[in-house]
């Protein structure tokens, strides 16, 4: 009687227990894609809400400026003529030159820290580049106005002497042949300031880097070293094609970061509204640096200005980002219809 009261309790237990436990098997999956739509529209709504800002107050003077707000170099609002032609085209180039200068460099050294380092010096150089995209701006700025712009001018000189016949690399008013010319000619450059923002953006592209090369399927590079591949051959046909989308999106996210600086870029070139091609020569500054510059006497009409270059900062930014993401969807797709 006891056995069977037992065996009654548990198949009781047995049969009520799953139906308590388990009423609705796919609750917990509904909320956690409830919690992710709900921070990914949160993110869409505060990007929305501060792009409808930045327009709601520019609209003044967008109303007034029309296209010529793109068109016209002169910052003169108060008198009615104002636009970032100058101020924009420094901000790309700028943006271009650290580009340049952070890629190569983010990926050699994302390729020997997952590649080539043994195990207990990938640890320091890991934390050694996060802590490097962790230093403020203003350092890098003054690292770049009291060390690096002194030492650069030899180089700026010879590209200037060897490359000079490439129209943005010569420089107005100086004698390629002459060693003596003034070092003010290649001072506060383009050139300069985007050595810096480089060095700033490539720790951020090298921890991207890093994270999408090591994280190559074992199988293939087993695969490859099988066939007889050196290791950069291994690299080269396995690692290199694998982290093809997240190179892109690492280069993308450190050009977006480019476009936006504003301490170290304003600290080695004054701001000035003369449209300037020459990339080793005392160039035009960049977007954010005019407004950090000018928000603080800017009047009511000033203030709008302002506000629409930060309109157009933020929407050059948002072409930027969709353009990375159309590049990595693409580069993603097409590995998948090759494998």
């Amino acid at each position: 009687m006891t056995a069977g009261v037992d065996v009654g309790g548990a198949a009781d237990i047995g049969a009520d227990g799953p139906r308590r436990l388990h009423a609705d098997p796919g609750l917990p999956d509904r909320l956690f894609r409830l919690v992710l739509r709900s921070g990914g529209g949160l993110v869409l709504a505060v990007m929305l809400l501060v792009g409808g800002f930045l327009l709601y107050r520019a609209w003044l003077a967008l109303d007034r400026a029309g296209w010529s707000f793109l068109t016209t170099a002169e910052w003169a609002p108060d008198a009615g003529r104002f636009g970032i032609a100058a101020v924009l085209v420094g901000t790309l180039l700028i943006a271009a030159v650290a580009v340049c200068v952070a890629v190569p460099l983010a990926t050699g050294a994302a390729l020997y820290i997952s590649e080539y380092a043994p195990p207990g010096l990938r640890r320091t150089l890991i934390s050694v580049v996060d802590l490097m995209a962790a230093v403020p701006s203003v350092v890098y700025g003054l690292w770049g106005v009291f060390f690096l712009q002194d030492r650069v001018l030899p180089t700026a000189r010879w590209i200037a002497t060897y490359l000079g016949w490439i129209p943005f690399l010569d420089v107005t008013g100086a004698d390629p042949a002459d060693p003596l010319a003034p070092a003010s000619l290649y001072t506060s450059s383009t050139f300069i300031a985007g050595l810096v923002v480089g060095m700033m953006i490539a720790p951020i592209i090298c921890s991207i880097m890093r994270e999408v090369f090591s994280q190559a399927p074992a199988g293939e590079r087993e695969g490859a070293y099988a066939l007889g591949a050196t290791r950069w051959g291994m690299i080269r046909s396995v690692v290199l094609p694998f982290g093809k989308g997240g190179m892109i999106g690492g280069t993308m996210l450190g050009l977006g970061r480019a476009l936006g600086e504003t301490i170290a870029v304003f600290m080695i070139i004054s701001l000035t509204f003369d449209i300037q091609w020459h990339v080793l020569q005392s160039g035009s500054s960049s977007v954010s640096s005019l407004i950090a510059l000018r928000y603080g006497e800017a009047s009511g009409f000033g203030m709008s200005a302002l506000m629409a270059a930060g309109f157009a900062l933020f929407v050059l930014t948002l072409v930027v980002n969709f353009a990375a993401s159309s590049i990595v969807a693409r580069s993603r797709s097409g590995a998948g219809s090759d494998a």
